[in-house]
């Protein structure tokens, strides 16, 4: 999709277009929508990105907690399954599902959120040792982490669907 085809969409056509962005929360692309028009596919990433740094913290928990766990076989958005296919998600050892499962336990347990990684370009042992090195962090410390972890993931899905 072109800018110019963004920046005509009525702002029902646009949440219809982009609210699935941040993991099918529909807010933040009724947010991002009343900053257009965009001049640049960069604009477009930062109104998506400030509607989320202007959400509430009540906002900003319930879209970290919209993200599924990586390597959980719970039914997928078809970008995280993409992404987490990308990664090589979708083809784990026994061992390490087992690994990825006993993280995700873990860290949901420890800070009440799953644990977030934009995987686009990352190995699966790549997010392995990013999850085993987070899970110690403190609550506030990867509540900022999973935020900022989101807006990248905002940035990746933006640059695909949008030509720039």
């Amino acid at each position: 999709m072109t800018l110019d085809q963004v920046n005509s969409l009525d702002p029902t056509a646009f949440v219809e277009a982009f609210g699935d962005i941040a993991e099918d929360t529909p807010w933040v692309a009724a947010g991002a929508a009343l900053s257009r028009p965009y001049d640049s596919r960069a604009a477009m990433v930062d109104a998506f990105q400030a509607a989320v740094s202007n959400a509430s913290r009540a906002d900003q928990e319930a879209l970290i907690r919209a993200h599924p766990d990586l390597a959980g076989r719970a039914m997928l958005a078809p970008a995280s399954r993409d992404e987490q296919a990308g990664a090589g998600l979708d083809s784990l050892s026994a061992d390490e599902l087992a690994r990825f499962t006993t993280l995700n336990r873990h860290y949901r347990a420890k800070f009440r959120f799953p644990f977030i990684l934009a995987v686009k370009g990352a190995s699966k042992h790549q997010i392995l040792d990013t999850f085993a090195a987070r899970i110690d962090g403190g609550r506030e410390e990867e509540f900022l982490t999973a935020l900022a972890q989101v807006m990248r993931i905002i940035r990746f899905r933006l640059e695909d669907r949008i030509d720039g």
